[in-house]
């Protein structure tokens, strides 16, 4: 076998198994290995693994995770979450305000960012609260993975998509917005069902650590209200001007850290420089296989077997299952340079971020978005494991699938909510 198809296998697998086999090589080193392995090889020229990388698409996420840190920084994430997490509300209730707060965080603000920022609040806030912090934090999760999908800037690869594509901040929300709002009360619906009775926390266990009521944190007003500005700036760009995306995002990105009262380094640390790496290995190791050729023969393979890339009911059931398989910023990076980039674009758009978002909560490793609240919930003393999550985010993934499938149609919902 080829050596550039043996290394594009070993960094998928990495990416499915969520380290390489036999090493202690995660997800994105597996992406930088390879891409080094395919120059070391010459399976790629330096130049053209430069030119492989798509600087845009990493410039629009980076800029707009420096606006998302600018939240955290603030202290914004810290005070809602507390705010949100100390109402003198039943715990259905609770976990309706919390599915509200991170779709609609996660809809203007990367979704991963607001996870990271929010994740070891809610577990501090719950367990205050004598409260079993994982129905929450489920909760939470998931409706991040889909109120992400409702704009092309809620996630990193809905931005990937949108690059790739050329699609409209209006276009994809007109078709996307109705599927990620009816999502929310099926993610609340399912969570609440499955817990019911099991709010709090067992008087028996030990193993998990009380902790006294925390006060209502505090919020630099200022800076928030300066973020929120960027913000709102960010997303009138994105709709009104014809200003490329990248410099937009990096812009925003600018004028935040330009600042007297908050540190740059700060801000700067809200990054996740191994999702940005992540994404720049994968374009080289991508590259090198293209030039192969064996994915466009694959690809017409399958449209001579009848598989059209071009239909979105097509594309939203390969974007499900290739998601939790190798994760959704991989799959979309998989899928998106063999579409069509002309006739309804946002439709193909919206159906890869659809089905990337809703079915990512299969599994933990189907999201970025799952593998940190897991993580950050273990290091707090909670432990989810892999058939916990699973037996809540299957049925919410399967309700949300569906729910986008009325009359067993993926384009009938298009056109629903374009009416609507």
């Amino acid at each position: 076998m080829d050596i550039t198809v043996i290394i594009f296998l070993l960094v998928y697998l990495a990416l499915a198994l969520g380290h390489l086999p036999g090493f202690r090589v995660d997800r994105t080193g597996a992406a930088v290995v390879g891409a080094v392995a395919m120059i070391g090889f010459q399976r790629i020229t330096d130049e053209a693994a430069w030119n492989a990388i798509d600087y845009e698409t990493v410039g629009l996420l980076f800029g707009l995770m420096i606006v998302s840190g600018a939240f955290s920084v603030s202290g914004f994430y810290a005070w809602l979450a507390s705010k949100v997490a100390s109402m003198d509300v039943s715990p259905p209730r609770l976990l309706a305000l919390l599915v509200i707060t991170g779709a609609g965080l996660s809809a203007v603000l990367t979704n991963d960012v607001v996870v990271v920022a929010m994740t070891p609040l809610l577990v501090s806030i719950t367990l205050s609260r004598g409260l079993n912090p994982t129905p929450f934090l489920l909760a939470f999760c998931f409706a991040t993975n889909t109120g992400s999908v409702a704009t092309i800037i809620g996630s990193p690869q809905n931005m990937i998509a949108a690059q790739a594509l050329g699609l409209s901040f209006t276009g994809f929300m007109k078709v996307a917005l109705v599927p990620a709002l009816l999502s929310l009360p099926l993610v609340w619906g399912v969570v609440a069902l499955l817990y019911r009775g099991n709010w709090k926390l067992a008087p028996h266990n030990s193993s998990v650590p009380r902790e006294s009521p925390a006060p209502i944190a505090s919020m630099d007003r200022r800076e928030t209200l300066k973020a929120a500005i960027v913000t709102i700036g960010v997303i009138s760009a994105f709709v009104f001007s014809d200003l490329p995306r990248e410099l937009i995002a990096l812009s925003a990105a600018g004028i935040i850290l330009v600042n007297r009262r908050l540190s740059s380094k700060e801000v700067l640390g809200t990054v996740d420089g191994n999702l940005l790496l992540l994404l720049m290995g994968l374009f080289v190791v991508n590259a090198a296989l293209a030039q192969t050729g064996m994915p466009q023969k694959i690809i017409t393979e399958m449209q001579a077997a009848g598989i059209d890339f071009s239909d979105p009911t097509t594309l939203f059931i390969v974007g499900s299952v290739l998601s939790n398989v190798i994760g959704n910023n991989p799959a979309v990076m998989l899928l998106a340079p063999f579409l069509q980039h002309s006739g309804d674009v946002d439709a193909l758009g919206a159906a890869l971020a659809l089905s990337t978002g809703f079915s990512s909560n299969l599994i933990i490793f189907g999201s970025l978005a799952g593998i940190i609240v897991v993580e950050q919930a273990a290091s707090r003393g909670i432990t989810i494991s892999m058939r916990e999550f699973c037996r809540a985010g299957v049925p919410v993934a399967a309700a949300c699938i569906a729910s986008t499938r009325l009359d067993n149609t993926t384009d009938r919902v298009i056109m629903a909510a374009r009416i609507l």
